[in-house]
């Protein structure tokens, strides 16, 4: 479903010095498949997610992205529109900080992407409201993201990535605010959707408890991938 090969990423630092965060990753990827990425701050977990999701350009390799080849050459395949489309469509984002609308109501928030791309605003609720109640929701549905415990939140965010039925949802630290029970049932919920939806999940973490219920685990170190546990 997804295949990243040879992934290289380069920052320029101020007095023009060159910080390699990424040196060569590859990643396969399999429909349904639920995979962690663990690793130290700043060792490039996050950057491998922009690359992924196309919200940012490596340097070099190639992405192959449910059977369409995204990039290659240094370069995308498709213009920055199609990019957005592809991300709207097929590619859900759920971040440490849920980025909600704080004016819009859980049901709003979830509805959003569905109405970005279709420009109807009636099914796109139904369908949110029907998410949010898989996800134990449906009592909040019209409260505002303040209105919502920590927890709460995050299932509107994973809701919300879920709207247009994506074949990749991609989480950075999605428990990062959340405390230690929250944190393992939110890790739960995306297990059982990984296998219920087919929805293929790569999940950023710091926690090596929770990374161990994903079908795999991955280490992030010196800019490469290498299986959890294996030696350097």
């Amino acid at each position: 479903m997804l295949t990243a090969k040879n992934i290289s990423k380069s920052y320029t630092l101020p007095g023009k010095k060159s910080l390699e965060i990424l040196r060569g990753v590859n990643l396969t990827l399999g429909e349904g498949e639920m995979v962690t990425v663990i690793g130290a701050s700043g060792s490039g977990k996050t950057t491998l997610l922009n690359m992924l999701g196309t919200l940012d350009t490596p340097d070099g390799g190639e992405i192959l992205f449910d059977g369409e080849l995204l990039f290659m050459n240094k370069k995308y395949t498709l213009s920055q529109k199609a990019l957005a489309k592809l991300r709207n469509r097929k590619i859900g984002f759920v971040f440490q900080f849920h980025h909600l609308l704080s004016d819009f109501t859980a049901i709003e928030n979830v509805a959003m992407p569905e109405f970005i791309a279709t420009g109807k605003l009636k099914p796109a609720k139904k369908h949110a409201g029907e998410l949010l109640a898989g996800l134990g929701l449906s009592e909040r549905i019209e409260h505002l993201p303040s209105e919502l415990s920590g927890g709460e939140q995050q299932r509107v965010a994973i809701a919300r990535a879920l709207m247009n039925n994506p074949k990749l949802v991609l989480a950075d630290e999605p428990s990062g605010n959340l405390d230690s029970n929250n944190s393992r049932i939110l890790y739960e919920l995306m297990a059982r959707l990984s296998k219920e939806r087919r929805t293929s999940f790569i999940i950023v973490t710091h926690n090596e408890e929770y990374a161990a219920l994903a079908d795999r685990c991955l280490r992030m170190e010196s800019g490469q991938l290498r299986p959890c546990g294996e030696a350097r």
